[in-house]
């Protein structure tokens, strides 16, 4: 199936993923200016108006961008939307989507067919973040138009299946867009999510160390300094399972050995409930590739140096 016209094309195959906290409409414009998609989580904007705010800022500079750039636009744009009860802006932060006419919405934490339906009626399309197969087809049936394949290892939540497993579990009955996340963080594996069967590479981790991310100096030092070892996978802090450093774990006073497990069934993605966490510090097991905070064009150039090496020493 060719890819959706809005994804077709980028300078490389790679959506930057939303990061908690993290992402900001600085990181999202400089990721689209470099040619990958940039994203943002709807509920990193605090208050809930400041979305508004963020996604006037995204839209204008894109604008004035691609009309001083006509032969080389930038890519899009995506807003993750937490799909899941607990989140009392989702309706609120739709509606603000659906004015800017928002190109890529990102879904989590359960598939809402009036939510897909809202984004196909101002012209977007629908990607939704799934760990599993059973999962996959959910998403697909209630109208989603792609899947992110989020396998073990990826930053933040995070599923528990090898990414060879999950993406030929989901490519045996789906042939639509697929992205796949899960310790990417060189051009090498961006080429690699192709070859085992994914559209695009979903990073995260690889953009926190990036001068334009919202993330502390020591955040970005941790994730610099740390390796997979150096990776905790808990269900304590949300209620669903993600892997977050060590250190943070250690600073907010608790010990990364003896975590708790909490009840999915209380998942929470309140406001609240969210910044109660927010020095609790979100990593994928890829982090050892990272040696170096740049300029986010500059970790984009790099990938693609990487990727066009990988593909001549394979003579792809």
């Amino acid at each position: 199936m060719p890819l959706p016209a809005v994804l077709s094309h980028l300078s490389l195959p790679v959506i930057g993923a939303p990061l908690f906290i993290v992402s900001s409409p600085k990181l999202v414009i400089e990721q689209c200016k470099a040619g990958v998609v940039g994203s943002l989580p709807a509920l990193n904007a605090r208050p809930a108006s400041q979305l508004d705010e963020w996604l006037a800022e995204i839209t204008a500079a894109l604008a004035s961008y691609n009309k001083s750039r006509p032969e080389q636009p930038c890519a899009p744009y995506a807003v993750n939307q937490i799909v899941h009860k607990s989140n009392s802006r989702l309706e609120q932060d739709a509606q603000v989507c659906a004015k800017y006419k928002v190109p890529v919405v990102i879904t989590s934490l359960g598939a809402r067919t009036d939510i897909n339906d809202a984004v196909h009626g101002w012209g977007g399309i629908v990607l939704h973040d799934v760990v599993d197969n059973a999962f996959a087809k959910k998403a697909i049936a209630k109208g989603a138009d792609g899947l992110i394949a989020v396998a073990n290892g990826a930053g933040g939540h995070a599923g528990v299946k090898n990414p060879f497993a999950l993406v030929q579990e989901i490519r045996h009955w789906f042939d639509g867009p697929l992205a796949l996340a899960g310790c990417i963080a060189t051009g090498g594996a961006v080429l690699a999510a192709q070859a085992c069967g994914a559209d695009f590479a979903y990073i995260g981790s690889l953009f926190i160390a990036t001068d334009e991310a919202r993330a502390s100096d020591a955040y970005k030092q941790a994730i610099i300094d740390g390796t997979s070892d150096d990776v905790v996978y808990s269900s304590l802090f949300t209620g669903v399972h993600g892997n977050y450093l060590k250190s943070s774990i250690l600073a907010a006073g608790m010990d990364p050995d003896l975590l708790s497990e909490r009840d999915p069934g209380k998942m929470n993605f309140s406001a609240g409930a969210s910044r109660a966490w927010k020095d609790i510090w979100g990593s994928g097991q890829g982090i050892a590739a990272i040696d170096a905070v740049l300029p986010t064009r500059e970790v984009v150039a790099k990938l693609a140096r990487q990727y066009a090496e990988s593909r001549r020493r394979l003579s792809l």
